[in-house]
């Protein structure tokens, strides 16, 4: 008995259907570009008995693929689910043997827009692919490559270990990580990426295989590498709890604070890059109907490691603004993601059939009359019943410090010199012509910022990237950057197989 779980016979004769009467199919079956159910069969004798296949029109297909953003979302023909490390190998396989682009996820909350060009082939979910083992040295842990970033969280918490992971709790550790991947704790270890020690990898011609420092891949895997493979597990550093007290102070402010509010950021947190290893500043602009019914605001977090209360030297400055509330509140590391609104539970975890296009840009400092021109446009376009009413424009100020320890050209990620993050998000229900009205408010929003920077071109973090970037705004401009990737991209991907998230050409 073959060993693929196959959820119904009706789920297989609905894809049957749907696939032979759509106008137009997605791909045609008697030309070989989609995979018979017969084949699919043959690849489950190869897999492990716990593996999945999930067809089109049945329940398990619609909970692997439903995505945070509708905007350009791949579009595959089944999704396969593997059970072990190997069977992503058999799977990879299959596919090349077909002739089928294939395309690895974990979280689904991609939102590059390069995804679209994925329009038929085989989706691999790896959310089967979980889990967190604290490995007898004390110093690192093994992680199956799709567990999620929560899942890390509290299973090293309860062995009174930690890590770098990414801040929201429905992403996972590697999503982030292989484009360097910033954290709560990147000031005192780096970015995610930072903490690999090893990794298990399936290359594009299906070998699995492991990659470390010794491995010229190495290089590419933190920071660029979504374009060379898919990871099953990995390695990584683990540290010590060293405090279990966090603390925060969320405060409020009208939008006519706004110049006054990012020069007391410059002044008293960022520092010019040199904010405490402690600290860490967030702001969101948003609307938020109970502070202010008729205008967005801004929601500044300041949160501060090892303390019950966030010091007043740092909120005092903010206090003296007057503005419109202040909120402390105090608990440990895993209160983080709540705090600031992106825990399982908050509203952007959820899948709701909006789309959520971003674009991102890296700063030094915050330019003030950049920050208000960004304002005036941002207010404008999202208050009151507009489309876009949804919308957040993001600031996100981590230490730095660990980040700067590492040099800058150890690894694919660029921008170690970068101080702060900052991201529009476009938040729509999708309609006629809003897709590109929202792509215009973001690139308006980011150009502002800019050209406040004063720079010629955009550095821009790949896990945030809109889809139309150039590689040297997503990799670096300088030229041993590229002509490094470009090469490894030749020797391990020359059929460009992994070339739907922010590839590299």
């Amino acid at each position: 008995m073959y060993r693929l779980k196959l959820e119904a016979l009706t789920a297989i004769a609905a894809w049957a259907f749907a696939a032979a009467s759509s106008p137009p199919p997605v791909c045609n079956y008697l030309d070989g570009l989609c995979p018979r159910d017969d084949d699919l069969e043959a690849l489950g004798a190869k897999l492990s008995s716990t593996a999945k296949v999930y067809y089109p029109g049945s329940s398990g297909f619609k909970n692997v693929t439903t995505r945070w953003s509708v905007l350009e979302e791949p579009k595959v023909n089944v999704v396969v689910v593997p059970g072990t490390e190997n069977d992503v190998a058999e799977i990879v396989n299959f596919a090349n043997k077909k002739h089928l682009p294939f395309l690895a996820y974990n979280g689904v909350h991609g939102s590059i827009t390069s995804l679209g060009k994925m329009d038929h082939g085989v989706g691999i979910s790896m959310s089967q692919l979980s889990g967190v083992k604290v490995n007898s040295d004390g110093k690192t842990a093994t992680i199956a490559g799709g567990t999620m970033s929560k899942l890390v969280t509290d299973e090293l918490w309860a062995a009174g270990k930690q890590t770098v992971t990414g801040t929201c709790e429905c992403v996972s550790l590697l999503g982030p990580g292989l484009g360097g991947g910033h954290g709560w704790l990147q000031g005192q270890h780096g970015l995610v990426a930072d903490q690999f020690v090893s990794m298990n990898i399936v290359l594009a011609n299906g070998t699995l295989t492991k990659v470390d420092a010794n491995s010229d891949l190495w290089w590419a895997m933190k920071g660029a590498g979504h374009n060379f493979g898919i990871v099953t597990s990995l390695t990584t550093k683990v540290y010590d709890i060293e405090h279990t007290d966090w603390a925060i102070e969320t405060i409020t402010f009208s939008g006519d604070k706004v110049e006054a509010v990012y020069q007391a950021a410059n002044d008293y947190l960022t520092k010019n890059g040199k904010q405490p290893v402690d600290v860490v500043n967030w702001s969101y602009w948003m609307n938020n109907p109970d502070a202010d019914p008729n205008n967005p605001v801004i929601v500044m977090y300041i949160i501060q490691e090892g303390v019950k209360a966030v010091d007043s030297i740092y909120t005092k400055p903010f206090h003296d603004l007057g503005p419109l509330s202040v909120s402390p509140n105090s608990g440990t590391y895993k209160d983080l993601a709540a705090w600031t609104g992106i825990a399982n539970s908050s509203p952007p975890c959820q899948k709701v059939g909006m789309a959520n296009p971003r674009f991102p840009i890296y700063l030094e400092s915050y330019n003030v009359p950049g920050q208000k021109a960004a304002w005036d446009v941002y207010a404008a376009a999202v208050r009151g019943s507009s489309p876009f009413n949804n919308s957040i424009f993001m600031f996100e100020g981590y230490s730095t410090e660990g980040v700067h320890e590492v040099p800058s050209d150890s690894t694919a990620f660029a921008f170690r010199s970068e101080n702060l993050l900052a991201a529009p998000l476009i938040n729509y229900f999708p309609a006629a012509g809003l897709d590109q009205k929202a792509a215009d408010l973001g690139q308006e929003l980011r150009n502002i910022l800019l050209e406040g920077s004063g720079r010629p071109n955009i550095r821009a973090y790949v896990n945030y990237a809109y889809g139309d970037e150039t590689t040297e705004e997503l990799y670096g401009e300088a030229e041993w950057r590229q002509q490094r990737l470009r090469a490894l991209k030749s020797k391990y991907d020359p059929e460009g197989k992994f070339s739907f998230y922010a590839p590299i050409p």
